[in-house]
């Protein structure tokens, strides 16, 4: 079952320590950086992911993630197409990207 953007918005403000802000024609969820981000039109969202974590998922669910394509791709900035991901899977992406965006010595660690 499809995640709606309200419900999306919704597990990304349950983190905590989360602030909303605008983000250009995006909603941006961040904690001391961005971390996650809602199109304006609440079809899909931009999660920074770790390159190996995005290959990682990109392979596992095709037709749910894939790397935004351009220089922040390459970062790691994955799209999450909201109509075809379900909630759980949402969940554990933003849980996942919002680990890296912790300030300090909570964030998660880099690999590699």
């Amino acid at each position: 079952m499809p995640i709606s953007p309200k419900a999306f918005a919704t597990l990304a403000m349950a983190l905590e320590g989360v602030e909303e802000r605008p983000h250009f024609d995006r909603r941006a969820f961040r904690v001391a950086r961005n971390f996650a981000t809602l199109a304006a039109d609440g079809r899909t969202a931009n999660l920074k992911l770790l390159p190996d974590e995005q290959a990682v998922h990109c392979e596992a669910a095709p037709s749910v993630f894939s790397p935004v394509p351009n220089k922040w791709g390459e970062q790691g900035w994955t799209t999450l197409d909201l109509e075809t991901a379900d909630s759980d899977v949402a969940q554990a992406a933003l849980q996942m990207a919002w680990r890296h965006a912790l300030p300090g010595p909570r964030r998660a660690k880099r690999r590699g």
